[in-house]
């Protein structure tokens, strides 16, 4: 099953063959526990809750403390759909990926705090000379004449960033199983040491 859940540790570069150099992101994602499986009656797709990371006992509900029992406690849980037969209780591991997969990555995107249109939505601004004075940066008219009230929708200021992203496109470049890290051409959202989701993509 190639899902694993890890987290982004830093950019770097890797000198190809022909000399083309490739940046990438190194993901370091220690080997997942399968917690819990279900299936649907008639239905090859099973859906399988991965976990990953540790956490203290007095920081799990006490229905997960039953639930893993023997498995241990953790700090991330996430589901997935998949046709492979996995086990309660089975690891997946990097070795699961291979050099030149496609793959998509899924994580929270740095948090910006407030911002304006400018920064938000990438607009042009206003003039800044020919009678126009402090509104470089401000966002226009935000409404008509009818329906006589701002549309639901649009573009203005306000929190930017600090959202689930996805971003496709992505390939292994290398996996190291024995560092538990897997090298991904391109950029992955997030700050660093922050959970990220690498699957597969067709």
């Amino acid at each position: 099953m190639k899902f694993i859940i890890g987290h982004k540790l830093q950019m770097t570069q890797v000198f190809q063959d022909d000399g083309t150099v490739v940046p990438v992101t190194v993901v370091k994602a220690e080997p997942n526990v399968i917690t819990n499986v279900r299936s649907s009656d008639g239905v090859e797709m099973k859906t399988m809750s991965v976990a990953a990371g540790t956490k203290k006992k007095n920081r799990v509900a006490k229905q997960q403390q039953g639930q893993w029992k023997e498995l241990g406690l953790f700090r991330y849980v996430r589901e997935t759909k998949s046709t492979e037969v996995l086990e309660r209780g089975a690891k997946v591991d990097v070795s699961s990926f291979a050099v030149g997969d496609k793959v998509q990555v899924t994580a929270t995107s740095k948090g910006r705090g407030f911002a304006g249109v400018v920064k938000r939505h990438h607009f042009r601004g206003g003039p800044a000379s020919h009678g126009h004075k402090d509104n470089l940066r401000a966002p226009g008219s935000i409404g008509a004449t009818f329906p006589q009230h701002v549309m639901k929708g649009t573009r203005m200021a306000g929190r930017l960033g600090n959202a689930k992203v996805t971003v496709i496109g992505l390939k292994i470049v290398a996996v190291d199983t024995e560092k538990n890290e897997l090298w991904i051409s391109g950029a992955v959202p997030g700050a660093r040491n922050g959970m990220v989701i690498v699957q597969a993509r067709a």
